[in-house]
């Protein structure tokens, strides 16, 4: 698997990615109705830096890494993964993760982290523990899940 900073020519495929994640609306806080446009303007922000995971020629998966502050908190990154229906199980968002762990160790940011971690996506939660990510808050009831109601969010952090 290739991991590498997006082009432009990527968009067609990192909006086939968002926008079944979009609609839905079960792991990430974006809204479900926003237009390629929105998403991608969001994803492609000036902030973001965007990388692709792509095999055999077909992206798989894409993340954005970014400070999550300004100013005195800018040594703090975030970092937003989504990965392809197809792709899920495959080793995508942990290899998107760990690269992006040491993309910010180069850029000097001296920590990661992920504000609203769906409680309810089990799956990202053991993933993003499994990578060294400790549960920092609970927040209660801090997204809408289509179909479970409201439920928790954790804040996750690790040190670089």
């Amino acid at each position: 698997m290739l991991i590498r900073p997006a082009t432009s020519a990527d968009q067609d495929a990192i909006w086939a990615i968002i926008q079944p994640i979009l609609i839905a609306a079960e792991t990430f806080a974006m809204p479900g109705d926003w237009s390629r446009e929105q998403a991608l303007a969001y994803w492609f922000a000036p902030a973001h830096s965007v990388f692709v995971a792509e095999q055999d020629g077909a992206v798989l998966g894409s993340y954005y890494l970014r400070a999550n502050q300004q100013g005195g908190g800018d040594h703090v990154s975030n970092c937003g993964y989504m990965v392809s229906g197809e792709a899920t199980g495959r080793g995508v968002a942990r290899a998107m993760c760990a690269h992006s762990l040491e993309y910010a160790r180069s850029k000097g940011f001296r920590a990661m982290q992920f504000n609203i971690v769906v409680a309810s996506n089990v799956r990202a939660v053991a993933l993003w523990q499994g990578m060294g990510f400790a549960i920092l808050a609970t927040l209660p009831s801090a997204f809408r899940h289509p179909s479970l109601g409201y439920v928790d969010a954790y804040v996750m952090h690790q040190t670089l």
